[in-house]
């Protein structure tokens, strides 16, 4: 295969004609069982691909679950589902749902925002497009929904609910209006910008990647995600990296359970500040700030336990250690050859991704490369390609990257 030539398609956009309200109206909530089962014959009496959206409450839960799911079909209209609400199993409540969405295609904006709380409830796609993606191929500076809808079919979305807590019950006329158009114009713009990529030549990537996501499995949780805390690279010694993991783990434990997004619980900035200044009474923790208020106040007996934990198992964190290459930055000291490796892989592949206009995390992963920089013990373009294969690149990736890679791991 050859490369494609970038399309150059003017990315000025054009002025936008607003979309207010849909088309039909915004569509009554289905709540109840009856309700439910009635949008999904309605669903079943359409025909083609449905477009697909889900709302969650990130920020607000702990959960990522829907607490709402919009799916459009032509000749069925939009249909608004409750899935929290119904007063039974949610399976069961949404299996007619779940069923009539397996006939055809879903198309989705984003869809590894959404896939994991629709499987939640039963819902998986048999085949699947993703705008957003389709987007990235397609080498569009600005990938939002908005913005893809005002450049491709000349519509002004109405936004700015997107980030409200969904668990809110009732839900507002205006989020509900909200929620109705981001599904309202999905499959239009999966028309207009799959005419797009097929100009571009990008049609079988789009593809590949489509499956690659439809069937992709997160891997599970590592251990040591306390290490992803805001701030920490302030904490400079074993015993305050200690610390920071006992108040994140009191801090996760108490979130699940209470289901709150945990940054609701203790913000990552009063865990490490406590990690430093390491109170040992309640008067020298509630001096700080953040936990001076009365919320915290409540909750000093746990955090000084888990700053006790941390005193008392300062060096146990071997077992934490993060899985894989170093952070880049410490490449130099440590392995000076895979340093020089990595710039010259990235020097590449940035090359790569401006001739055919795919950014450079799309064209292949980038902790991928880091992994193959760090661990390469030489074989030409043959291991590179056994490699990446094994890392799960796909065909379109590795025939594009696998030669500029291995002449510069060489």
């Amino acid at each position: 295969m050859t490369d494609p030539a970038p399309d150059q398609v003017d990315s000025t956009e054009p002025e936008a004609t607003p979309l207010l309200r849909p088309a039909d109206g915004v569509p009554d909530l289905s709540v109840t069982a009856t309700e439910i089962k009635a949008a999904a014959d309605r669903l079943a009496g359409g025909r083609g691909p449905f477009a697909v959206d889900a709302e969650r409450a990130s920020g607000y839960r702990y959960s990522n679950r829907a607490y709402l799911i919009q799916i459009r079909r032509a000749g069925a209209g939009t249909v608004l589902i409750d899935p929290v609400s119904h007063g039974g199993d949610s399976l069961a409540v949404l299996r007619p749902v779940a069923e009539v969405l397996a006939e055809d295609e879903w198309v989705l904006h984003a869809a590894d925002q959404d896939l994991p709380c629709l499987a939640e409830v039963g819902m998986r796609p048999q085949a699947l497009y993703d705008t957003e993606l389709a987007g990235r191929l397609a080498g569009f500076d600005r990938v939002n929904l908005a913005a893809e809808v005002q450049r491709l079919l000349g519509l002004g979305l109405v936004k700015g609910h997107g980030a409200a807590d969904w668990s809110k019950r009732p839900l507002p006329a205006a989020w509900l209006n909200y929620a109705a158009l981001d599904v309202e114009v999905l499959l239009d713009l999966r028309e207009a910008i799959a005419a797009v990529l097929a100009k571009q030549g990008k049609t079988a990537w789009a593809a590949e990647e489509f499956e690659y996501l439809r069937n992709f499995v997160a891997q599970p949780t590592r251990r040591d995600r306390w290490r992803r805390t805001s701030g920490i690279h302030k904490v400079r010694d074993q015993r305050g990296l200690a610390a920071v993991r006992e108040l994140w783990t009191a801090r996760d434990r108490i979130a699940q359970q209470r289901d709150i997004a945990p940054g609701r619980i203790l913000p990552d900035s009063a865990i490490i500040d406590a990690a430093i200044a390491d109170p040992k009474t309640v008067d020298e923790l509630l001096a700080l700030p953040i936990f001076g208020g009365r919320k915290q106040r409540r909750a000093a007996a746990t955090w000084l336990a888990a700053l006790q934990a941390a005193r008392e198992n300062p060096n146990s964190l071997d077992d934490d250690q993060p899985n894989g290459p170093p952070v880049p930055a410490r490449w130099a000291k440590r392995r000076p050859e895979a340093a020089a490796r990595l710039e010259a892989a990235r020097t590449a592949l940035a090359e790569v991704a401006q001739r055919v206009s795919v950014p450079m995390e799309n064209l292949i992963s980038p902790d991928l490369v880091r992994r193959l920089c760090w661990d390469w013990e030489g074989g030409g373009e043959a291991a590179v390609d056994e490699f990446l294969r094994a890392g799960q690149a796909r065909a379109w990736q590795r025939e594009l990257v696998v030669p500029v890679l291995a002449a510069a791991l060489a």
